[in-house]
């Protein structure tokens, strides 16, 4: 008897410190970002050191979960061992927990990592898309044979349309007694 299960692809290590620097760098790349919108948005002129003086603490948390995340996510599968939703759900958990590490109440923790774990793990699972599955099951198809293949599938021939329809000057007597009995059941 044959195996059935499908072949599982051989595990290669993650740099998990490669990753967090990454992951430092553009949360904080898109934390100084959100924090210069915040301080252009300020009532007050506070000035361009703004940024830093005021709303830096975006900077700060933006750095940390990016982060916490990449790190624990590649620090997970390396443990692990797999590169499955597990990894999204721990390194998600974690980063939310990090944004809850700012209030410094225990059940914000949890509820920030909660919530950012079931969003994460469930964009993760269902592809990482919020486009859907990719068209092309078939990599040996190309778009254009899939449509000529959809178009012709659908092509009915005229003299069929013709028959069911008639030619629409009352030249099928048959199709037109049907319909006025139909329409007269309805109105009794």
């Amino acid at each position: 008897m044959a195996n059935q299960s499908p072949e599982e692809q051989p595990f290669h290590q993650h740099d998990a410190l490669k990753s967090g620097i990454k992951g430092a760098l553009l949360g904080g790349g898109a934390g100084l970002i959100t924090s210069a919108v915040q301080n252009s948005l300020a009532k007050r002129n506070v000035g361009a050191w703004g940024v830093f003086s005021r709303t830096g603490g975006t900077i700060g948390i933006f750095t940390a979960v990016g982060a916490v995340y990449t790190f624990s996510k590649d620090a997970a599968a390396n443990l692990r061992e797999k590169d499955d939703t597990l990894n999204v759900t721990i390194a998600s958990f974690l980063g939310g927990a990090t944004i809850g590490l700012r209030t410094g109440r225990m059940p914000q923790i949890l509820g920030f990592g909660a919530a950012f774990s079931v969003i994460m793990s469930a964009f993760e699972y269902t592809g990482g898309s919020l486009r859907g599955a990719p068209r092309n099951d078939m990599p040996e198809v190309d778009e254009y044979a899939r449509k000529e293949y959809l178009r012709k599938n659908r092509r009915r021939p005229i003299e069929e349309t013709i028959s069911e329809l008639g030619e629409g000057r009352g030249t099928d007597s048959s199709s037109t007694t049907t319909t006025t009995t139909t329409t007269t059941r309805y109105l009794l």
